[in-house]
């Protein structure tokens, strides 16, 4: 199980990647439960402060293993499912990038954009696909996609299950960049240690909080929470240290969570 996500870390990125190439990183709760443990020891390691998903050779994540749907429609699939919702790494208190380099389909999209952001290869193919397989959309889509790009092309993108690119994904604002296949781990490994070096953990921590959460919430909630969550970080030596840091025209040392 362990070889279904490999796992490195430098510079206080931590690098997780979906491993099984010959499937194009097919779904399967074996891996999915790897990726969440790896995620879970992540947020307790003081040395991770950002974490970069990948996948490994042409693809992504092509969305459910075709054998566990098979077995699914058959009524023979016995696997006992993961407790964590696939929505699990928008709780984790430490941002997450996606990194899409290949194929992004079905579940596959749904993982990509629970990140936190998310880069992408210019010529990745991305699709919903949900209904030219006679199903819907999954696992909270319907919620984040028109978030992220309007109405109008969240309905484009469900409801056809076409194929478009990952420029395309940019020029639709569903991705923060596409960038050259070549460049594309380096450049969100790159941003990833900028946040590590730069940004404080407690920050990012509450503001993942905040912007998952607010959407939720009214103008007026999130304001008053917003209030709260700055007196707060009045009294934390991470305001101190930024403050220091600044003036004293350095990089900060922000402490760990």
């Amino acid at each position: 199980m362990s070889e279904l996500v490999l796992s490195s870390v430098d510079e206080g990125v931590l690098t997780l990647t979906f491993n099984r190439p010959d499937r194009l990183n097919a779904w399967t709760d074996a891996m999915g439960r790897r990726y969440f443990d790896l995620l879970e020891q992540a947020e307790k390691d003081p040395s991770v402060r950002a974490i970069v998903v990948t996948g490994a050779g042409r693809g992504f994540c092509s969305g459910a293993d075709f054998q566990t749907l098979s077995a699914i429609q058959t009524g023979s699939y016995s696997e006992k499912p993961d407790p964590r919702p696939n929505t699990f790494p928008t709780t984790i208190r430490k941002p997450i990038i996606a990194a899409v380099n290949g194929a992004c389909a079905g579940l596959g999209m749904v993982h990509a954009l629970v990140c936190d952001l998310v880069f992408t290869a210019e010529e990745a193919k991305w699709t919903t696909a949900f209904p030219r397989r006679g199903l819907v959309a999954e696992y909270g889509l319907s919620w984040v996609l028109p978030r992220l790009m309007g109405q109008q092309r969240a309905m484009d993108v469900l409801l056809s299950g076409r194929v478009f690119t990952g420029r395309e994904a940019f020029e639709m604002g569903l991705v923060n960049r596409a960038v050259a296949a070549r460049s594309l781990l380096q450049e969100a490994q790159g941003y990833a240690r900028e946040l590590a070096l730069y940004s404080s953990p407690a920050s990012m921590d509450v503001i993942k909080r905040q912007v998952w959460g607010d959407w939720d919430h009214t103008l007026e909630e999130s304001a008053a929470n917003a209030v709260r969550e700055m007196m707060a970080s009045f009294g934390r030596a991470d305001f101190a240290e930024g403050v220091a840091s600044f003036l004293e025209r350095r990089a900060p040392d922000f402490p760990a969570l």
